[in-house]
């Protein structure tokens, strides 16, 4: 099979989306399949192919993190995709690139499944000003039901899309494909140990400490102002939890503020960004993550964290709760003293105990490889087309029956 799989973002960035695209290309080339990936690639003039990557000309957003947004309506692009063929377009993007994949369907009569990877309502103001929020909010909606309703399957990581989707009045079937992960990355035999050993030491982390980490992009939906308040509250009870917080963006400096308003600098770490190829080594030196978010659908992150053996504590986030499996590969909390009482009996469970917890923590992810991804997908893809046959029928038998007339 030929699939084409459409985003916004790809090379030259880090996101979610990217790693779950990235992942879903090795599952389906590992079972056979021919991948041909469309992204947006700010700064170039042409389309041109690449790895099997379309890069297509765009314009860089610089509120929400230099990503790129393409023309919407391009003819070399067309012509790429015309010439590589597909048998189905997977859209993981609402945006110019992902509506060119809808509209190079419908040119080639051939279906297009969409997976909704983000609630929008979550980062509307990074575009539209605190007064138009209630607008943006009703355009976003109708253009997501739009875009929907035309596909042959909806796809959504969790059911907390499947909901979102209600909202907007999509009144279609969603299928629940959970996130997968880079399990080869994570592995434990490919780790850099002098490389973890060198981390270790420039962040001058003791024996004694007990590290967790955070790990996403330093946006006002991350909640990770919350994270700091509540970590504050934990160094009241005890002062050997250090914090390490990787990425960036337009509230890292905000963040920062807030820690030294805290007076917890000397526990909590801002690292920036961290290349994605190089998270393993940093998780190594950590014991376990954590997350105060509520704007993930089915986190990436979490996934990535496990995968490296970290038990995550996650604020409870009811359409997400299946992700986290109580004292198996995680815990979550409610509240601050919540918070603090489950991460507090994690620090005094002993070494043997917690070695343990990390080997649970990793099973607990292997269903969520590269190849389980493709395969499941794959299943998706050839419902589409067949919802694409049935359709070409059905309109075929209309036509003869209006001729009748």
């Amino acid at each position: 099979m030929k699939i084409a799989l459409f985003t916004e973002t790809y090379i030259n960035c880090y996101s979610g989306v990217k790693t779950h695209i990235k992942t879903l290309k090795y599952g389906l080339e590992s079972l056979g399949h021919e991948v041909l990936i469309v992204c947006a690639l700010p700064k170039t003039k042409k389309h041109f192919i690449k790895d099997g990557v379309l890069c297509c000309p765009s314009i860089s957003l610089k509120k929400i993190y230099n990503y790129g947004v393409a023309k919407p309506i391009s003819p070399s692009r067309y012509k790429f995709i015309k010439k590589f063929k597909p048998d189905v377009i997977h859209i993981h993007t609402e945006f110019g690139v992902g509506f060119s994949g809808a509209y190079a369907a419908k040119l080639l009569k051939i279906p297009y499944v969409y997976t909704m990877h983000t609630m929008y309502d979550e980062y509307l103001y990074y575009i539209a000003p605190k007064k138009l929020i209630n607008i943006a909010k009703k355009t976003a909606h109708f253009y997501v039901k739009q875009l929907a309703q035309r596909a042959a399957v909806i796809v959504g990581p969790s059911v907390k899309i499947k909901d979102f989707l209600k909202g907007c009045g999509v009144e279609k079937e969603v299928e629940i494909v959970p996130n997968s992960v880079e399990l080869s990355l994570f592995d434990e035999e490919n780790l850099n140990y002098l490389k973890k050993e060198e981390i270790k030491k420039n962040l001058s982390l003791k024996e004694e400490d007990i590290v967790g980490c955070f790990c996403g992009r330093l946006g006002k939906e991350k909640n990770v102002d919350v994270l700091l308040k509540y970590w504050s509250e934990l160094l009241k009870k005890d002062k050997k939890f250090k914090l390490l917080i990787f990425g960036d963006g337009p509230y890292k400096k905000e963040f920062e503020e807030l820690a030294a308003n805290l007076k917890i600098t000397d526990n909590v770490i801002f690292l920036g960004k961290i290349e994605h190829n190089s998270l393993p080594e940093y998780y190594a030196v950590c014991d376990f993550y954590i997350t105060c978010s509520l704007s993930e659908v089915h986190s990436i992150s979490n996934l990535e964290a496990m995968a490296s053996g970290l038990f995550v504590f996650q604020n409870f986030d009811e359409l997400n709760k299946d992700q986290i499996i109580e004292n198996v590969n995680g815990a979550t909390f409610k509240n601050v003293n919540e918070m603090v009482e489950k991460i507090l009996d994690y620090g005094k469970k002993s070494k043997e105990e917690r070695k343990i917890l990390r080997k649970k923590t990793k099973e607990s992810v292997l269903k969520h490889g590269e190849e389980e991804l493709g395969r499941k997908m794959v299943k998706i893809y050839e419902k589409a087309i067949i919802f694409q046959a049935n359709k070409k029928k059905k309109n075929f038998l209309f036509g003869k029956i209006r001729a009748s007339k």
